[in-house]
């Protein structure tokens, strides 16, 4: 008998990644040049939002999906925070309100106008006041309306209420900066990784950490929960250095089924999953290339497939949700490529080949809608419940109803159990003591740069006056 191949069969084998034609990308964004680890991009259906580079405050751009092309310099733009934004996300039931987080140590909630914005935009519906240090990050709950997370330098997790405008939770198990966080299927689970070397998944509403595992050997940078089939995935860095994907049971971080290096570049790895198709798109920062594999239940697990490739290095990617996809191409992921260096955004669209023009039913089953399942108080009440679905067939141009109604409040002491989150400010970081030091000696060469330039002005009348003095006339 002969030697024959083993070849698995898959629908996705010959997915490939289609880069739109240059008229269809925007140009002439001054994209940030913060090196913060993020993506500094969001979209949704309707709307592309993006941090800019600006001086006096942070802001970001939100542009119509369908103005494509060159953006003009003087743009209008959402202004409103006095430090660098670090962090925005759209709402994912309302599609005109987006989240962002800032070194002011704030987090704001913005409405934006049908059509995007015709001026400048410096007032938000919501400014919510908690952290003590700067705020890293913020992510809305995928089944809950009005339920947002936010991660500040202070190693806390505010879980904010946006119906009273006040934080209703608080997770204070971390010991470091935390780098990530990601939510399961119904948001009844929370896993996020740390700077101190630790994958947790946390019970959000009583702060409980379940699971917790010391990535000694790697060290865990992202983590995406895998849908409903109870596993994480975690990217980072192997102890020789080289980049690495590791596979998690959640309810046993004791060991990982199976850890998997990538390469030895030195960019960190963003993973993105997409659950309908059990598929994980792996794109490093500073890379041009985007790897993707197909999640299986059995080993080995992880199925590598191909590779998307392009000489043009991105900064972030922002992912295009479910109903936003053009099915009649097959499309079944959508990336929104950052590359600084051009100034440029390139949407990047992953297809699946089919000759047949007709609905795919196979490559797009129900997938989570843009209708909450729950409401604040039910959620913070205990109950869990599984994202309403919707078919792409006939409801992806379906839009949603709901209306974000900001609170009405004054702003005084933030207390969650118990602590006063204004007051109870953790000891400085080495790095923000740095900051701080030098920051201080750039005030004192400042100021005594204005003081010699007082001093020469000084001498300069006295000269002046001592040669009026000398002068004939007043002899």
């Amino acid at each position: 008998m002969s030697w024959r191949p083993q070849y698995r069969s898959s629908k996705f084998r010959n997915v490939y990644g289609k880069v739109a034609s240059r008229e269809h990308c925007f140009d002439g964004i001054p994209i940030t040049k913060n090196v913060h680890d993020n993506h500094f991009c969001a979209v949704n259906a309707r709307f592309l939002a993006i941090v800019t580079e600006s001086a006096g405050g942070g802001s970001f751009l939100v542009i119509p999906l369908e103005q494509t092309g060159r953006i003009e310099p003087n743009y209008p733009k959402v202004c409103g925070h006095q430090g660098n934004v670090l962090d925005i996300k759209w709402n994912p039931f309302i599609e005109n309100i987006i989240a962002s987080c800032s070194e002011d140590t704030s987090v704001r909630i913005w409405e934006i106008p049908e059509g995007g914005l015709k001026r400048n935009m410096t007032e938000a519906v919501l400014e919510l006041y908690g952290h003590s240090r700067r705020v890293g990050l913020v992510e809305w709950h995928p089944t809950t309306n009005n339920i947002l997370f936010s991660a500040g330098y202070d190693y806390k997790v505010l879980i904010w209420n946006l119906d009273i405008g006040e934080p209703v939770k608080m997770i204070d198990c971390h010991t470091d900066v935390i780098l990530c966080m990601s939510f399961n299927t119904d948001g009844s689970l929370l896993a996020t990784t740390c700077k101190d070397k630790k994958l947790r998944v946390v019970e959000p509403r009583s702060g409980r950490v379940l699971q917790e595992a010391s990535c000694k050997n790697h060290r865990v940078n992202r983590v995406v929960f895998l849908g409903s089939t109870k596993r994480l995935l975690t990217t980072g860095v192997s102890r020789w250095n080289t980049r690495q994907i590791a596979l998690w049971d959640q309810e046993d971080l004791a060991m990982p089924l199976i850890e998997e290096e990538i390469d030895g570049l030195s960019g960190l790895l963003f993973p993105f999953y997409d659950a309908d198709t059990h598929m994980l798109y792996l794109a490093g920062k500073g890379d041009g290339n985007i790897r993707y594999y197909e999640i299986g239940s059995e080993k080995p697990y992880l199925s590598y497939l191909m590779e998307f490739r392009s000489p043009a290095p991105q900064k972030g990617l922002g992912v295009m949700p479910k109903h936003g996809l053009d099915v009649s191409a097959c499309e079944v992921f959508r990336f929104y490529k950052l590359v600084t260096l051009k100034g440029l955004i390139e949407p990047i669209s992953m297809i699946v080949p089919r000759r047949s023009e007709t609905y795919q039913e196979d490559i797009y089953p129900m997938t989570p809608g843009t209708e909450p399942a729950l409401t604040p108080d039910e959620w913070l009440s205990g109950v869990n419940r599984d994202p309403i679905l919707m078919s792409l067939k006939e409801g992806y141009k379906k839009t949603s109803k709901i209306v974000f109604k900001a609170p009405v409040r004054e702003k005084k002491s933030v207390v969650v159990n118990g602590i006063d989150l204004l007051e109870n400010v953790p000891p400085r970081t080495e790095n923000e003591l740095l900051r701080m030091f030098f920051r201080q000696q750039d005030e004192i060469r400042r100021l005594k740069d204005e003081l010699s330039q007082k001093d020469i002005r000084i001498r300069q009348l006295q000269l002046e006056l001592k040669n009026l003095r000398n002068s004939p006339k007043n002899n």
